[in-house]
C-alpha cells in the first residue's frame, strides 16, 4: 500500500489537484473522499469533473445522494454518502450499480462503508491546516492518498512522477 501527501494552498489549487487527477482516471475507477466539512472535498471532486470534461458545475449531492455528470471522456458518479449510517442502506444509493461501470465514482463520506466498496479504489483524505492560515486568510488542504490495489498505486506513482508536491 503506498501513498502520497501533497498541499495544496487555496480551493483554486485543490480544484488543479483534482483536475489532474480526473485526467489519469478510467472507467471503474472508484475514489472515496475523507475529511471533515468543508474540507475541500467537494472542491477536489470540481476538479476531478473537470479533468473528465464534465461542463456542468459540480455541487455535493448531500440531500440526492448521488449526481451523475456526464463527461467528454466517461461520466461521473457522485456520491455524498453523509446522511446514511447502516451499510443495508446503501442498497438503495444506486452505487452498487456504478461500481466497475464505465465511469468514475467520486464517493464522499464513504469511508465508513469501505468493506462494503471494496479494496478497488483509492482513499483520499483532505485535511484543512487551520494552524498554518494568517489571520483572515484561506487554510491550505492536505490531500493525502492510499492506494489499496494495483490501479491505486499507478495513480499515486503517476501523481509522484509529475512532481505535484
Amino acid at each position: 500500500m503506498s501513498e502520497l501527501r501533497l498541499k495544496t494552498a487555496s480551493q483554486p489549487q485543490t480544484v488543479a489537484l483534482g483536475r489532474m487527477l480526473g485526467g489519469l482516471l478510467v472507467p471503474g475507477d472508484v475514489l472515496v473522499l475523507t475529511g471533515d466539512l468543508g474540507a475541500g472535498k467537494t472542491q477536489l471532486t470540481k476538479g476531478i469533473a473537470a479533468g473528465l470534461g464534465v461542463q456542468a458545475d459540480v455541487t455535493s449531492p448531500t440531500f440526492t445522494i448521488e449526481m451523475v455528470y456526464e463527461g467528454t471522456s466517461m461520466p461521473l458518479y457522485h456520491f455524498d454518502l453523509y446522511r446514511l449510517d447502516d451499510p443495508e442502506q446503501l442498497e438503495d444509493t444506486g452505487l452498487f450499480d456504478v461500481l466497475d461501470a464505465d465511469g468514475v465514482c467520486a464517493i464522499e463520506w464513504g469511508e465508513q462503508f469501505a468493506d462494503q466498496i471494496g479494496p478497488a479504489r483509492l482513499d483520499v483524505y483532505v485535511t484543512r491546516l487551520d494552524d498554518e492560515a494568517a489571520p483572515g486568510e484561506e487554510p491550505p488542504r492536505e490531500v493525502r492518498l492510499v492506494a489499496h490495489d494495483a490501479r491505486g498505486e499507478e495513480l499515486v506513482a503517476a501523481l509522484r512522477a509529475a512532481q505535484v508536491r
